[in-house]
């Protein structure tokens, strides 16, 4: 984390690796999808510099305020959107725009977000049961906990958190709920330590961290904006644009590489097909991209993150050709 006058400047994730395949080019307008406090949209904005433009969305409004202040200074054209990225394409017409040159989504839970105990997201910090990412999520992570039945919370905990122990956690958490609310994020941490078995918390540093996870993705419905997301990104990528995507765990890893190879591969159909439609993309990452030893030691969140990019096929010239 660097510091500035300000305060803490969180430091972005993978930004060399970021630049090398979203390739962001002087005069270019790029869209920062998730921006964050902004610190890949800074290093961005020197690329594209003052001809470009930078389109940045954030669904959280506190993003937005802290990426306006650290972006405010850099030369290029700089617009915020305080919405979803599945909504892109509701931004770009509101822009006068239908193509761009490049759009990058840094996914999952920012440090702003994180390091924020009002938020609810860290297990670590005590705070009221939240998680909310923007006032468009309709519920929060404790009117989840304690009101949803116990099968369909053992579901998400099970499908959202890959937690072998949902069911029991979601038993634990409903005999808690029968006696008082579950309010706080040190209470439900409590409540999935005493779920789990002892023999099974070994090696287990953080017991929660799936639990909080899965409801993380619940309250945020992240899966369903990562898949509509990617797909409508794709829809406003210009010939040869690119398209840059960072995850922080299997399922989202699993969601981008099965979108990108699908669009990758077009159709099964054959070609006059009513169906049929061409490959859409070129992968421009065969396996994800992971950070350097030296950043993960530097920056740990960079631990788990995965990196895939593609590129937008260029037909005109294949057919030219």
């Amino acid at each position: 984390m660097e510091e500035n006058s300000n305060g803490p400047v969180h430091q972005p994730v993978m930004v060399e690796e970021v630049l090398k395949y979203l390739d962001p080019r002087e005069g270019e307008v790029i869209v920062d999808g998730t921006v964050g406090t902004g610190g890949h949209s800074e290093n961005i904005a020197r690329k594209i510099g003052k001809k470009g433009r930078l389109i940045t969305i954030d669904r959280d409004p506190s993003a937005i305020v802290e990426a306006g202040k650290r972006l405010d200074k850099v030369a290029a054209q700089v617009s915020y959107h305080c919405q979803n990225f599945r909504d892109i394409l509701s931004v770009l017409s509101d822009e006068g725009l239908e193509s761009v040159n490049g759009i990058l989504l840094d996914l999952g839970v920012s440090s702003l977000q994180l390091d924020n105990p009002h938020r609810g997201f860290s297990f670590r910090l005590e705070g009221d049961l939240d998680m909310r990412m923007g006032p468009d999520a309709e519920r929060s992570a404790a009117q989840i906990i304690n009101e949803i039945p116990e099968e369909e919370l053992a579901r998400i905990l099970y499908q959202y958190g890959e937690e072998r122990w949902a069911r029991r956690i979601a038993q634990f958490i409903v005999e808690s709920r029968t006696r008082r609310p579950i309010k706080t994020t040190h209470e439900l941490s409590k409540i999935v330590q005493d779920a789990i078995p002892v023999g099974a918390r070994r090696g287990r540093k953080f017991p929660a961290r799936k639990t909080f996870q899965a409801l993380r993705i619940a309250v945020n419905d992240e899966l369903n904006d990562l898949k509509e997301g990617i797909s409508r990104a794709v829809e406003c990528l210009a010939d040869s644009g690119r398209i840059v995507v960072l995850s922080y765990h299997s399922l989202e890893d699993r969601i981008v590489k099965h979108t990108f190879s699908s669009l990758a591969k077009g159709s099964n159909f054959p070609p006059g097909d009513p169906l049929y439609h061409e490959p859409v993309l070129e992968l421009l990452t065969r396996k994800p991209v992971i950070a350097t030893a030296e950043e993960i030691e530097e920056n740990p969140r960079g631990r788990s993150a995965k990196l895939r990019a593609a590129i937008r096929r260029n037909h005109a010239l294949e057919k030219a050709s």
